[in-house]
């Protein structure tokens, strides 16, 4: 890749918007579900597998699952998308609550913070 092309690139990359969005976490051994809000839900994924691994996961019901099962034994799913350019960030703070709690009474699912 020549040098412009390069910094073109850079310069897109930093400039991307990242989607926020509504998240679940599986556990079909312990027949639970855990939703969680992210403001950079591509990103959210590596996050919480990371923390898992690592053995420091906020929530420990989740992170005892995945003492117990493995990490094959959580499964990490994308809900909802909330791709709106037009929303403040105290109008997306608002929309991911609201999306939040329809998931969790939707799936009988424990908040993951």
């Amino acid at each position: 890749m020549d040098k412009p092309n390069r910094r073109a690139a850079i310069r897109d990359y930093k400039e991307r918007k990242a989607a926020a969005g509504i998240y679940a976490l599986r556990c079909a051994a312990a027949d639970a579900v855990w939703v969680g809000v992210s403001r950079n839900i591509d990103a959210q994924e590596n996050s919480v597998g990371f923390a898992l691994r690592m053995g420091s996961h906020p929530n420990r019901d989740l992170q005892a699952a995945m003492r117990a099962h493995g990490a094959d034994g959580i499964a990490y799913e994308v809900l909802e998308r909330v791709d709106d350019p037009d929303l403040t960030p105290m109008g997306l703070s608002d929309v991911l609550k609201r999306r939040e709690a329809h998931w969790l009474a939707a799936l009988g699912a424990q908040k993951l913070a």
